[in-house]
């Protein structure tokens, strides 16, 4: 009888598409399949949270508001749905209250001048706001008030100034003070910009349908408060269609289809100038564009790129981050223009969200890229069943990472939350779904292809959160139609270990630590063997850090 041998596998690398089935083996805990995983920053692979209900849009009960635009604020949400701008915030008696800014109405909305909770008499003429399907964008920013600023962009309507103070309640018991001003950037009232930014003290914004290579630029002096065609220095008119604008570091980067450009020294007439940082490489869409790790990534028609700050003062450095994914790219940068594209950083996790979708995909058909920045640089997985047609990520008054995602339903979500996904039934109630997760290694020829093994059993390192039960499926030579292939085994589920002072008696495990190794006797012989670690089901999330499989080799043939 042939001695067995061993084979170990640490979890490590993310998923990677790109690599041929024998140069992966050179990394062999690399992920062929990664789906509703994330790279976990200290290493394994992190079965990812669900998300749990927050508010649905008012007077939906159609279901056929898409959410356009989120944004956190003043410990609570920003959101705009059919051109109707909204806050959401959790009143004292832990209930969502949802606030039209836009309407005279009701006693506690207001437009145009502040508006306190003590007189309720300071509201004007409601604002008629335009209905339009494109993606909104806010630009917050820190000002000279608590909770800073909001500009609301959405290319149809004037730009929309928003500035909320206070806490609590609308109401005679709350302190919160409103103001909202629509931003007229010229004397007519016919610039409606898309996409903008903040840079310094000023407002940067651009996109403007009638004129969509031009960016405008309010002056440094208190501009942002009081905004009038007075009070705008000036305008840019590049090139090409302005997709995105940002502010980094010394300069604004103006991000086109094809072509990227920064703007240095901003407002200062002499030394302003208009610097191209590429014209080969262009950026697919403004929802893309996030700041993480002190680079700026962005989704270009060859993949996820940054735009990195070098040594050298002004200098910046454009490189490909998703190389090992990029056959998830392609799919989407080739029909960019059907999908929803919107992005979010998660700073706990020093991760990368961008989710898209089309409109005809159902909720758990819809995709999402997810990219860890580790110290080997960004490691990738993929989702599927999060709808996200919005999506945002801050920190709120106690810094604590507030995460919201709306959908096309309506229906605004806590994300990264929970251990289960959403879905309308038939009825059009919101149910609960699982998270159907699933890691696939390459296909191990265990150092030698030209050799059968006969598998025996297998250890799996895991790390649970709370009771996970785990499933693992083993395709044999590439999944051969002539070679018998074994069922699934399902691993005894664990929980996690109990913590003196912690733990709950009858439901806490107890005699275990954090981490378990669990065993699973295995059957089947092949030249190479895959396996799956899969769950279906709506467990708390676990991480697998690695297993060990045992192994007979029988005689080369």
């Amino acid at each position: 009888m042939p001695s067995t041998q061993p084979f170990s596998v640490s979890c490590k690398g993310g998923l990677n598409t790109n690599l041929n089935e024998f140069e992966i083996l050179s990394n062999p805990g690399l992920a062929t399949k990664l789906r509703n995983y994330e790279v976990d920053p200290d290493g394994g692979y992190r079965r990812i949270n669900g998300y749990v209900q927050y508010t649905q849009a008012p007077n939906n009960t159609n279901f056929d508001k898409p959410i356009r635009g989120l944004q956190v604020y003043a410990d609570g949400v920003l959101f705009v749905t059919e051109g109707e701008v909204y806050f959401s915030y959790v009143d004292a008696t832990e209930n969502v209250q949802n606030i039209h800014l836009q309407d005279t109405t009701g006693g506690e909305t207001y437009t145009g001048a502040e508006y306190t909770a003590e007189t309720h008499q300071s509201h004007q003429v409601e604002l008629e706001r335009t209905n339009n399907d494109n993606q909104v964008q806010f630009i917050a920013f820190e000002d000279n008030v608590e909770h800073g600023r909001v500009i609301v962009c959405d290319g149809a309507n004037l730009p929309l100034l928003i500035t909320i103070t206070g806490l609590g309640d609308f109401d005679s018991s709350g302190t919160r003070t409103v103001n909202i001003k629509e931003i007229d950037v010229d004397a007519n009232g016919n610039l409606f910009p898309s996409v903008g930014t903040f840079h310094k003290t000023r407002a940067v914004l651009g996109g403007d349908v009638e004129n969509p290579n031009t960016l405008y630029y309010s002056n440094a002096g208190g501009g942002v408060t009081s905004i009038t065609p007075t009070h705008y220095d000036g305008d840019i008119v590049l090139d090409e269609k302005i997709v995105g604008l940002t502010s980094f570091r010394d300069d604004v980067i103006v991000f086109c289809r094809n072509s990227i450009f920064k703007v240095i020294n901003l407002g200062d007439a002499e030394n302003e100038a208009v610097v191209p940082i590429t014209k080969n490489v262009g950026c697919l869409s403004a929802g893309s564009i996030q700041e993480i790790g002190g680079d700026l990534l962005f989704l270009a028609p060859d993949g996820i790129r940054t735009i990195a700050g070098t040594a050298r003062i002004g200098d910046v450095e454009l490189s490909s981050v998703s190389r090992q994914v990029q056959a998830l790219i392609a799919v989407l940068a080739s029909e960019v223009d059907q999908y929803n594209i919107t992005s979010c950083v998660i700073r706990s996790k020093s991760q990368y969200r961008l989710f898209y979708s089309k409109d005809s995909e159902s909720t758990l058909d819809s995709n999402g890229i997810l990219g860890t920045l580790t110290a080997n640089g960004f490691e990738w997985a993929e989702t599927r069943g999060i709808k996200a047609y919005a999506l945002s990520s801050d920190f709120n008054n106690k810094g604590i990472e507030i995460k919201y995602h709306g959908d096309d339903k309506g229906f605004i979500y806590f994300h990264d939350k929970g251990k289960f996904f959403h879905q309308l039934d038939e009825n059009d109630n919101l149910q609960e779904s699982n998270i159907n997760a699933v890691y696939e290694t390459p296909n191990f020829d265990f150092g030698d292809l030209g050799t059968p093994k006969t598998l025996e059993y297998v250890r799996l390192s895991i790390t649970p959160e709370a009771a996970a039960t785990v499933k693992m499926n083993i395709i044999l030579n590439s999944n051969d139609i002539n070679t018998p292939q074994p069922g699934t085994f399902e691993f005894p589920t664990t929980s996690k270990g109990g913590v003196y002072g912690i733990a709950v008696f009858d439901i806490s495990l107890f005699g275990t630590g954090d981490s378990e190794i669990m065993k699973a006797f295995l059957q089947g012989s092949g030249y190479t063997a895959s396996f799956q670690i899969l769950t279906e089901n709506q467990d708390t999330p676990y991480t697998i850090n690695g297993f060990y499989i045992n192994y007979a080799p029988s005689t080369r043939r």
